[in-house]
């Protein structure tokens, strides 16, 4: 598939996610969401990719937010079409299931949050409004020292969007996530690493191979689907309402894996003292269980 608005370079099982939109310092449209979430459905049905970086084009912006250039109506997405579909009925009402209610980078968010493969934040500058969401629910996020956060919602009169009223207190803790996203003001990278929203910082030049060597440390000596459960397993279990939830889950996991050669090689690689050889295929084994992982309706 080809790409206007992102840029995707596979490499030595790494794949590298560029928001590209330098004219506008990389900011989101409904395009650049649509191609996102194309290029993670290609990297999760590639056995050649075991994780994915994004980053942002340039030394400027990993993204500067949405895109605002339609002006006060930019958040007003009922005027965004030609009126033939609007979610806003002939008496007011709203349908509020319908399409054009759902927040973007929302989709976004979820998107990443489904992937089966780790993804990581190479955060080359400044994360706005939806840069910083969209970011949320990667495994980890580095940031360039020149990097700025901005949860400025509250300065446009809307709101934390991209799931973020979830993710965000949940990596930050509540009272930083308040102060965050109520004052809207700048987090620079060393406060973003000192209150655990970036796992480290580094010189500009240094980020992505810094990033990659985290990819690469995730995932060579690791299982495949193994990495791809316990991605799952981790995220959705911190809302879950018992740890009997995780205990379930773990057994039928650990029963059904228990079963496949990757096990087997796992064990008797380290008994042999060598380099594992895993041959299981995400894209084809990952072993689903619906009652865990599928995800409630939007609507």
């Amino acid at each position: 598939m080809s790409y206007d608005q992102i840029r995707l370079d596979k490499h030595e099982g790494i794949a590298l996610l560029t928001l590209y939109r330098p004219e506008r310092m990389n900011a989101f449209t409904g395009e650049m969401m649509a191609e996102i979430i194309a290029a993670l459905d290609d990297c999760d049905a590639d056995d050649g990719v075991r994780a994915v970086i994004f980053t942002g084009h340039g030394e400027k912006a990993y993204c500067a937010g949405a895109d605002l250039g339609a002006g006060a109506a930019t958040f007003d997405y009922d005027k965004h079409g030609d009126g033939s579909d609007s979610p806003v009925a002939a008496d007011g009402t709203i349908d509020w299931s319908h399409p054009l209610v759902r927040d973007g980078g929302g989709r976004v968010s979820m998107r990443i949050f489904e992937a089966k493969k780790p993804v990581l934040g190479a955060i080359n500058g400044a994360a706005v409004g939806i840069g910083a969401t969209m970011t949320l629910s990667m495994d980890a996020r580095l940031a360039s020292d020149t990097a700025r956060y901005g949860f400025v919602f509250a300065r446009r009169d809307i709101v934390p969007e991209a799931a973020s009223s979830w993710f965000l207190p949940r990596l930050v803790g509540i009272q930083t996530a308040v102060d965050w996203c109520y004052s809207g003001r700048l987090i620079p990278a060393a406060e973003a690493h000192e209150k655990r929203l970036v796992q480290s910082v580094h010189a500009p030049g240094e980020l992505i191979d810094a990033a990659i060597a985290k990819a690469r440390e995730y995932t060579a000596d690791s299982a495949p689907v193994s990495v791809a459960l316990t991605r799952h397993m981790m995220w959705r279990m911190l809302g879950a309402p018992h740890p009997m939830s995780a205990h379930r889950w773990d057994s039928r996991v650990i029963f059904s894996r228990g079963r496949s050669p990757d096990a087997a090689e796992g064990v008797t690689s380290f008994l042999e003292k060598r380099a594992p050889n895993f041959t299981a295929s995400v894209a084809n084994d990952y072993p689903a269980f619906a009652e865990f992982e599928d995800a409630p309706p939007y609507g």
